[in-house]
């Protein structure tokens, strides 16, 4: 268990400032979409945390730019629609 925690821990994804932009990115995005009737929108809730581990994993170190991250290349999956 230990030995895991430790390659986990040396992971740059997962370094404390990571992850509070990890948390910084969630919050923006559900905020902005996480309310809305899902089954009325073209995008899944699964689309906002996908897109938060994509942003946080290509190195973004902030959370600028993220909703328009969001609206280019997530929303509108939704049913093949784009």
């Amino acid at each position: 268990m230990m030995r895991y925690l430790k390659m986990m821990n040396s992971d740059w994804r997962y370094s404390d400032d990571r992850l509070k932009n990890r948390a910084k990115c969630l919050s923006i995005l559900l905020n902005k979409y996480g309310s809305a009737r899902i089954e009325e929108q073209n995008y899944f809730t699964k689309d906002i945390y996908e897109c938060v581990d994509t942003w946080v994993s290509q190195g973004n170190p902030t959370s600028s730019g993220i909703v328009a991250y969001f609206e280019a290349y997530f929303k509108g999956e939704k049913n093949g629609i784009k």
